[in-house]
């Protein structure tokens, strides 16, 4: 059961989620050889409207995700996933004059983005156009990778992992922003949500340490 807030925000985004799972890569119904999770569907050019919605800072809270990521002047951020560059605009004005990668694995996505990032007059990104078992990042370049509610769509999540392990510098960092499974009333399908213990059970064996787990920052996920 939805909260009254939450069912009529619902009620509006339905028909661009519909559209967006329509248009997405058939909701495959492979499992992580790790968690046994269903990897979900990703989300094609139909959900970009769902992405760009005037609700989602009241529902999701960017602004706060954006300031627990620690960000600084000159740092290299890879957006994977970057969609249609909501994330991107936001953040390439506080790493400037570092450069933000938006990395997508559908060229509609960047063609948005590009036209979003240059009628904002931001210059400082580059577009990369991944593969499912690859990001194309450049190698040791990286500070900081953040998913946005993006890794639990990877067809082939070990070997993205790898790819991002190669594109961080000694010290960069991972960032996942993912729904809460732990939380029922979030109101989004349970193949898009992950729990902290999946996340860390399948990411630490591709060499990286989940160091800081935070949830109690945002409405509806996990940092």
């Amino acid at each position: 059961m939805l909260a009254k807030s939450h069912r009529n925000s619902f009620a509006r985004v339905l028909p661009l989620l519909l559209a967006a799972f329509l248009a997405s890569s058939a909701g495959a119904q492979d499992t992580h050889p790790v968690t046994g999770r269903t990897i979900a569907g990703v989300m094609g050019m139909g959900g970009a409207p769902w992405l760009e919605r005037s609700e989602r800072e009241m529902e999701e809270a960017p602004a706060i995700a954006i300031k627990l990521l620690d960000l600084n002047k000159g740092m290299n951020v890879a957006d994977v996933g970057a969609g249609s560059g909501y994330f991107v605009q936001r953040i390439a004005p506080r790493v400037s004059p570092g450069t933000v990668y938006a990395v997508d694995i559908q060229a509609g996505m960047l063609d948005l983005l590009k036209k979003r990032m240059a009628e904002s007059g931001i210059a400082n990104y580059q577009t990369i156009l991944g593969a499912d078992d690859d990001t194309h990042l450049p190698e040791g370049q990286i500070d900081l990778i953040l998913l946005v509610d993006v890794y639990h769509e990877f067809s082939k999540p070990q070997a993205m992992l790898r790819s991002m392990r190669k594109a961080l510098k000694p010290d960069g960092r991972l960032v996942l922003l993912e729904y809460k499974k732990e939380d029922p009333d979030v109101p989004i399908r349970p193949e898009h949500k992950m729990s902290v213990k999946e996340v860390k059970a399948e990411i630490e064996p591709e060499g990286f340490r989940m160091v800081k787990a935070i949830s109690d920052k945002l409405p509806r996920q996990h940092v």
